[in-house]
């Protein structure tokens, strides 16, 4: 049986203004003092049982509230890289792509360790010929790499990954430890100190098993837990978490660009 034309028509997400601020960085900075904001967001991905509805489109439900936080934790991202002497020691380049291949699973790690939890809602389709429409726009996406935007079934895989996380409840030093393993990757493309970077890498998982030796004696399987779930957050595409959390900060800027800029500027913001 289909589903009657009012409920179809039933969905609706609530609308919510693009900013276009005069500075989107001075935008980002400034909502990095945000964490009273972290006890209003007492939600829940909205669930959904039907498949179909699991490949809806969704956006933030109260992107008011949600992406100031989320912008504080990813200012927070940035200055942890710019705190690391090891890091800003590297070369400029190698800095950018590592910049680039860790910001939104250190993102993530972040919403993790900070437990921000958000709700989303669908974005309403108005009539079949824009169903169509947008499935072409899709389509068009995909061939061009830049990816799909968020639906229900991506924030709830995306909702699971953090949980992991949460149950682990692990210690501020294993989150430390656990930004340097995961920020320090030396499988990145293109980089010139590539052996270096592996010895970070290695030198941040070897603290990270000394504190959870320390922490957790009798947890032996501890170490592959958390690093399993830290490789199940870095699988979540860069796109969807652009789309979700900064695109209405943004609007078509560039987010690297954005980042690429508060990493290297002279500035101090902390």
């Amino acid at each position: 049986m289909f589903p009657s034309q009012e409920k179809m028509s039933s969905c609706a997400c609530p609308g919510h203004r693009r900013q276009h601020p005069h500075t989107i960085l001075c935008n980002i900075l400034s909502w990095r003092d945000t964490s009273h904001l972290h006890n209003k967001l007492n939600h829940t991905i909205t669930g959904h049982s039907c498949v179909c509805e699991q490949g809806r489109t969704v956006c933030l439900k109260n992107p008011d509230a949600t992406c100031p936080v989320a912008s504080s934790v990813l200012v927070k991202t940035v200055l942890f890289m710019r705190g690391l002497p090891s890091f800003t020691q590297l070369p400029a380049r190698d800095q950018f792509l590592l910049l680039g291949d860790s910001w939104a699973p250190l993102f993530l790690l972040g919403l993790a360790q900070e437990r921000v939890v958000f709700e989303v809602a669908d974005v309403p389709h108005s009539s079949m010929l824009r169903q169509i429409l947008l499935g072409q726009r899709q389509s068009d996406k995909e061939a061009d790499g830049t990816g799909l935007p968020p639906t229900h079934n991506t924030v709830h895989k995306l909702q699971t990954r953090l949980r992991r996380l949460w149950n682990l409840d692990l210690s501020p030093k294993e989150y430390a430890y656990l930004r340097g393993v995961m920020l320090f990757n030396p499988d990145v493309e293109g980089l010139t100190a590539s052996f270096f970077v592996e010895g970070l890498h290695r030198e941040a998982q070897r603290a990270l098993q000394e504190v959870i030796q320390l922490l957790h004696p009798k947890d032996t399987g501890r170490l592959g837990c958390i690093l399993s779930a830290a490789s199940s957050i870095q699988t979540v595409s860069q796109n969807l978490v652009l789309e979700l959390f900064f695109r209405p900060v943004v609007g078509n800027a560039s987010l690297l660009a954005l980042l690429s800029e508060m990493l290297f500027i002279q500035q101090d913001y902390r």
